[in-house]
């Protein structure tokens, strides 16, 4: 094969890794009943196609042969160490790892439930809530520990020890990898819906790294949703489906084309997804209907109030504020509180969010929250207060983890600068 193409097909295998690694992952777990033995698997299985496929080209069906070709690595190397007894007490693995019939090309059609699978493993609540949310993080969306750590603002091998505490209560404990029963899911959706809500998070505005968001990421997560809706369609989970298709329908607008931030108030309006917009709306006009709603539905009639505004001024900030009232009731936190505030600001001006954004730093919850900071500096700006501002904002892009976000920040001070410079200018 010509090196032009040896070269082509590496980069697709490649660009397979980042986008199908995790699906294929699931599916191995499902099949081989471990989480260190599919890893391996995935491993083994990406290792053999970058050695027979610049030679033979790219199968027909590229992710069905990968779990084919990591399942039977893995049951090679199980035959050749002898490493089944551990399995068992565990007929539904034993028989995934002895049965032969299944043919490749059938093997994707378990891909999308293997994924749901693997987010019930994940938030059992054998786990704890933090591990749930690094396990989560790791073995569905693939992120690093130490971008998990990021996220966290925890160190990277806390993490990971974490992850392999997690996976050992997983193993020990032989926790099923499989969707609860009906009747135990409305006990178990909580810690579902928390880490999904957890993983869009970092996809629509990543904690670190070059970029502002993880496309992949949230996209994973709305899919997630998706399905949970089918499987379970209680108001909670309709509401964080909307929250999250509302605040999606903004991506492309929330950057320049080289990844510059846009704020809310000056993204064109016009380029907005409508049908991503129309479709979170109805979710939540849903979950309202049912009284039986909760934060994520209160968040996502926040979002659908900014969307129904033709723009920032015809923003109705009385009904924002009014929902806000009630968040913090259902949901009290300081990260509450702060929006809350900024909402205020809005509606009141800056002088009267900015007091509730001091009481909130004074109390000592956010003395470490990027957003606290960057919010105060935004409102002592407003207030013409430069040399504080450009104190707060100092302390903002210290706190700054995420290129796009310093440098806007880093504009915002050199902003104050030229407005200093223009005040003093006699003429």
């Amino acid at each position: 094969m010509p090196a032009p193409d040896i070269a082509r097909i590496r980069a697709e295998i490649d660009s397979l890794y980042r986008k199908e690694s995790r699906r294929v992952l699931a599916t191995l777990i499902r099949l081989l009943g471990d989480f260190e033995r599919a890893e391996e698997a995935l491993h083994d299985a990406f290792r053999v196609a970058m050695e027979k496929w610049p030679s033979e080209g790219l199968p027909q069906n590229p992710v069905a042969w990968l779990i084919s070709a990591g399942r039977f690595k893995s049951f090679d190397k199980q035959r050749r160490d002898a490493r089944f007894d551990h399995l068992e007490d565990r007929p539904d693995v034993s028989e995934s790892l002895t049965d032969e019939s299944a043919k490749p090309d059938e093997l994707p059609e378990l891909l999308e439930d293997d994924r749901l699978r693997l987010v019930f493993t994940c938030c059992h609540p054998a786990l704890a809530p933090d591990a749930q949310v690094a396990l989560t993080l790791r073995e569905v969306c693939g992120l690093a520990t130490e971008e998990i750590g990021a996220a966290f603002l925890t160190p990277a091998p806390t993490i990971a020890q974490r992850i392999v505490r997690a996976k050992a209560k997983i193993r020990d404990a032989n926790i099923p990898y499989q969707v609860p029963a009906r009747e135990e899911l409305p006990a178990r959706l909580e810690s579902v819906l928390r880490v999904v809500y957890l993983v869009f998070n970092e996809g629509y505005s990543a904690s670190s790294g070059d970029s502002a968001t993880r496309a992949d990421l949230s996209g994973e997560a709305i899919r997630l949703g998706r399905l949970i809706v089918e499987l379970l369609p209680e108001p909670e989970a309709r509401g964080l489906l909307a929250l999250m298709l509302l605040h999606e329908s903004r991506r492309e607008t929330r950057a320049t084309p080289d990844g510059e931030l846009i704020l809310l108030d000056d993204q064109d309006r016009t380029l907005w997804n409508r049908a991503q917009i129309a479709e979170g709306g109805a979710l939540v006009e849903r979950s309202i209907a049912s009284r039986r709603f909760g934060p994520y539905t209160l968040q996502a009639a926040i979002a659908a109030v900014h969307t129904e505004a033709p723009d920032g001024a015809a923003t109705d900030w009385e009904e924002i504020v009014a929902l806000y009232d009630l968040l913090v009731r259902v949901l009290p936190s300081p990260v509450v509180e702060l929006n809350r505030a900024a909402a205020i600001a809005m509606r009141d001006g800056p002088a009267a969010g900015l007091a509730l954004i001091d009481e909130l730093l004074a109390r000592g919850e956010l003395r470490d929250y990027l957003f606290a900071h960057a919010a105060r500096a935004d409102l002592l700006r407003r207030l013409g207060r430069a040399s504080e501002a450009r104190a707060a904002y100092e302390r903002a892009i210290a706190l700054s983890k995420q290129e796009p976000e310093r440098r806007f920040l880093e504009r915002r001070v050199r902003e104050l600068g030229t407005r200093d410079e223009r005040r003093q200018d006699p003429s």
